[in-house]
């Protein structure tokens, strides 16, 4: 045990990061928003997101106090935006409960929304310099191997396996570099695909690679099928060089979001024009897309359509004429900013 640690440690001193925007300053609100961007998302995605994100709130009562389309614009393009709800919400009620501080223990930080036992460990460690526990997908990756511990992380007994032997290793003293060590580790060396064993510090004791299961540890998650849900999407026009969006509703797929009017196929759109007193001349269909959902994949189409009679440009509450590039303020799920780049780009060509 005091061998694991040891070479962790000495490998981090030569090799681990210390130079990510959330660690220079480090203080117990940026290591939370950094974890929580960190969810299924790479490094480098998350430091110009954070950078942003950081600047425009720079504190809990900042962020508690933002509108929560703010938030959602500045989270814009990084998914899982219940992360961001969450991460809102959260700050909300830091600010009345706690006085704009995060709380210092457990059990308190893990009642909060979107902070789970993991991040909760994070917080505490990274932040307070409290010694706890993590056990994000890089730390059970390291684990799986090392020990040779077998079966899917996602199962209840894998993950208690895990936590207990993640629990036991993580030294009383000097956690907070420890645990930023094991993250560093999983993601530079012992890395899902094409890992350097070769340069691991703890390769002499790794099970994983004497026994030649790399490859095959961790177990994957068991084969499930995906269901597929299919949409169009309606870009409509104004001759003007703006389109029209909705606000999604604030749960279900991209909540509290803008977006093009959404129809379960082409039929619904005439008699929604209709009931908004509507006459537009179709364009084009776009070629089919494919978005992937953390429970679907989403497959749409997009429909180009022109108003003969442009309607009042005035914002409302769930609707909003906009141009490409004030929409850059709005929160936009990835397709339909994409869609937007896709277009603007064709714009500019045809100007040229």
């Amino acid at each position: 045990m005091e061998q694991f640690r040891h070479s962790v440690l000495a490998w981090f001193e030569i090799h681990g990061r210390k130079n990510l925007p959330w660690q220079n300053p480090r203080d117990p609100y940026r290591v939370w928003i950094s974890e929580i961007m960190l969810q299924q998302t790479q490094v480098a995605t998350v430091v110009p997101y954070f950078e942003r994100f950081a600047g425009n709130f720079p504190d809990i009562r900042t962020l508690a106090s933002a509108p929560a389309e703010r938030v959602l614009a500045l989270w814009s393009g990084l998914g899982y935006y219940a992360r961001a709800r969450n991460l809102h919400r959260c700050a909300e009620i830091v600010a009345e409960r706690y006085a704009g501080a995060l709380p210092a223990t457990l059990d308190e930080l893990a009642d909060l929304p979107g902070i789970g036992r993991s991040t909760a460990g994070a917080i505490l460690s990274l932040g307070f310099g409290i010694r706890a526990t993590i056990l994000d997908g890089n730390v059970k990756r390291v684990l799986c191997r090392y020990r040779g511990i077998e079966g899917w992380p996602g199962t209840a007994s894998v993950a208690a396996s895990l936590w207990a032997t993640a629990d036991r290793l993580t030294p009383p003293d000097r956690s907070d570099a420890y645990n930023q060590a094991m993250m560093d580790l999983g993601a530079l060396v012992c890395t899902r695909g094409r890992p350097a064993c070769n340069h691991c510090p703890l390769s002499p004791g790794c099970r994983a690679r004497s026994e030649q299961r790399v490859g095959s540890l961790p177990s994957p998650r068991p084969r499930r099928t995906v269901p597929v849900r299919r949409c169009t999407m309606l870009i409509l026009e104004d001759g003007a060089g703006n389109f029209f969006l909705e606000r999604r509703p604030p749960t279900g797929v991209w909540g509290g979001l803008w977006c093009f009017p959404m129809f379960d196929d082409t039929t619904q759109i005439a008699p929604w024009l209709a009931t908004n007193s509507l006459r537009a001349e179709h364009l084009a269909d776009l070629p089919a897309q494919r978005h992937t959902l953390t429970h679907f994949h989403l497959d749409f189409v997009a429909v180009r359509m022109q108003t003969t009679r442009p309607p009042d440009r005035v914002s409302e509450a769930h609707s909003c004429w906009t141009s490409p590039n004030h929409a850059s303020d709005l929160g936009l799920p990835a397709p339909v900013r994409r869609l937007l780049d896709q277009f603007n780009n064709y714009l500019g060509a045809t100007r040229t």
